[in-house]
Parts: C-alpha cells; structure tokens; sequence
C-alpha cells in the first residue's frame, strides 16, 4: 500500500509541474495573440497615415501649419504680443478651470445697446492738421 502512495504522489507531483507549465505557457500564448491583434491594429493605422502622407494636399497643409510656408502670392503675417515676443499656436488644450466663463446676454439687451450707441455716437476728436516732431 505504502509503494502505491508513493508512486501515487510522485505522479501528482510530475502533473502538477507539468500542468503549471502548461497553464503557464496558455497565459503566455494569450498575451501574444493579445500583442499580435495590437499590432495588426497599429499596422493599419500606420498604413492609414502612409496613404495620407501620398496626398499633396495633405503635405502642403502640414508644410502650411508646421513651417508657415505660404503659395506665391500670398502675404505672412506673425503676430506680437505687447512685450514683441511671438505668439504662436499650440497644439496643447487650455485648462479648463483657466477660462473665464462669461454670462450670455440676452438679443434684445444687445439690441438696445446698439440703438443707444447710434443715437449718441461717441464723441471723435477731429484728426491733426499739422505734426509736430517729438523731441525724445
């Protein structure tokens, strides 16, 4: 009886290693199917970006918005700020807590300030009819 135990426990402990190896190499093979269905997704977007990298008008908006190419004929113009540094775009969102979030109002009070301010235009001083040099 004593050799049956034994032999018994030898066999459980040979399929307990083997089943953990087994179980092991399913969780394994899972994560590689996993990577693989990945990576055929990134494949195809890639493969997207590809073809729209073969359009010319695709390039030329890139070229326009990265590097401020303009076509013949066209005029640049780069914005200052008060201090004359430049602004630029930014492909970042602002923070949302970090806008002023003003009351709309109503059309017929717009519309009220508007007849107010044509029936009593602001006063414009008239222009200059001689320049005189600043001395600074």
């Amino acid at each position: 009886m004593a050799v049956i135990l034994v032999v018994l426990a030898v066999l459980v402990v040979s399929y307990a290693s083997s089943m953990k190896a087994y179980l092991e190499q399913r969780n394994q093979i899972n994560n590689l199917r996993g990577q693989i269905i990945q990576s055929k997704k990134d494949i195809g977007a890639l493969e997207r970006e590809k073809k729209r990298w073969g359009d010319k008008a695709y390039v030329a908006t890139l070229a326009r918005e990265r590097f401020g190419w303009v076509l013949p004929g066209e005029i640049a113009y780069q914005v200052i700020d008060k201090d004359g540094k430049l602004m630029g775009g930014t492909d970042r969102l602002s923070d949302p807590n970090q806008i002023v979030h003003v009351a709309p109002r109503s059309w017929w009070s717009k519309q009220y300030d508007s007849l107010q301010q044509a029936d009593h235009p602001p006063k414009v001083s008239p222009p200059a009819t001689h320049i005189t040099p600043n001395d600074e």
